[in-house]
């Protein structure tokens, strides 16, 4: 359970770091966009205040909290599975990862009242619309190493 903890610890530091290096330091928030290393990164600014790429974003702060209840019911979920069913490493830090990345974007929707999205990467003359962030990464990530190396028993 050790290594659940720190890859959630580390991934929610890196994904708050990054967050508050964007939107205070470089103050994206006020400039909107940043070229990077065009078209492959970019930073664009974009609040989420809905699900992914912004669905049901109309429904306010009904939502927010609801969104919030869910993450942390689903980080809960996730911590009590790997609990009672230990994965191997892989599957451990897969967990870490989804747990850390949802704590991530629960902090920003309590700071904020949305979620802070903006990496934006393009390639090959498709132009992305999309932005996301570290804690989407750590997510996605997480959740395919779980159904890749999720818990040892075997269903009966």
């Amino acid at each position: 359970m050790r290594l659940v903890f720190w890859a959630g610890f580390w991934t929610f530091i890196l994904d708050q770091a990054s967050k508050y290096l964007v939107v205070h330091m470089l103050d994206l928030r006020t400039l909107g966009e940043l070229d990077v290393v065009p078209p492959l990164l970019n930073l664009r600014m974009a609040w989420n205040t809905g699900v992914n790429f912004g669905l049901f974003s109309e429904h306010g702060d009904l939502l927010r909290w609801a969104l919030i209840v869910l993450a942390l019911l689903i980080a809960g979920s996730v911590l009590w599975w790997v609990y009672r069913d230990p994965p191997n490493k892989l599957g451990m830090a897969s967990a870490g990862l989804l747990i850390g990345g949802a704590l991530g974007n629960v902090v920003d929707r309590v700071l904020y009242g949305a979620v802070a999205d903006f990496l934006n990467m393009s390639c090959c003359g498709f132009d992305n619309p999309y932005a996301f962030n570290v804690a989407d990464i750590a997510i996605f990530v997480g959740a395919f190493g779980l159904i890749m190396w999720g818990g040892a028993k075997k269903p009966s």
